[in-house]
């Protein structure tokens, strides 16, 4: 098995607090309405949300995918931290194990909030995730960011 770690930060204006409860606790019925075009429904299939649960994210017609499966492993909601793995989907193809993720959401001194991401591949026998697949998976998830950021933004009474 090889592992490939790729790690991340961006600078949002939005006040960690507000990103976290949006991108995090709140994501199951937050991204279908922002982004209807790509995502269908986002399904709690285990669990209450929680550590341990499973959720089910099923994409349109429209996305290079069906579903992915993703299993919440920490929740740290005093620290704004969690941890997740894709266990299931068609996005791992028959290379790829699993994906954890980690995304902490840190308070910023110019004001709103830092965004720490890693992801770790963990892959099957000698598969190498390549640098465009690193890539595309980063554009995805900044443009998800970008989404709720602006839609926080432009109604600041959400979550606040």
């Amino acid at each position: 098995m090889g592992v490939t770690k790729i790690t991340q930060e961006f600078n949002s204006p939005v006040a960690a607090g507000r990103a976290f409860r949006a991108l995090i606790l709140e994501s199951n019925t937050l991204m279908p309405k922002l982004l209807p075009q790509s995502i269908k429904s986002v399904d709690i299939l285990k669990g209450d949300g929680g550590v341990g649960s499973i959720e089910q994210v099923n994409f349109t017609e429209n996305s290079h995918f069906k579903y992915m499966k993703n299993r919440i492993d920490e929740l740290d909601k005093e620290n704004l931290v969690c941890k997740y793995t894709m266990i299931e989907g068609d996005a791992l193809a028959d290379k790829i194990e699993s994906i954890a993720y980690e995304i902490k959401f840190e308070e910023s001194d110019e004001g709103g909030c830092v965004c720490k991401m890693s992801s770790e591949y963990r892959t099957f026998g000698g598969y190498e995730v390549k640098e465009e697949e690193v890539k595309a998976g980063k554009e995805s998830a900044m443009a998800i960011y970008k989404v709720v950021e602006a839609y926080l933004l432009e109604n600041p009474n959400v979550f606040a």
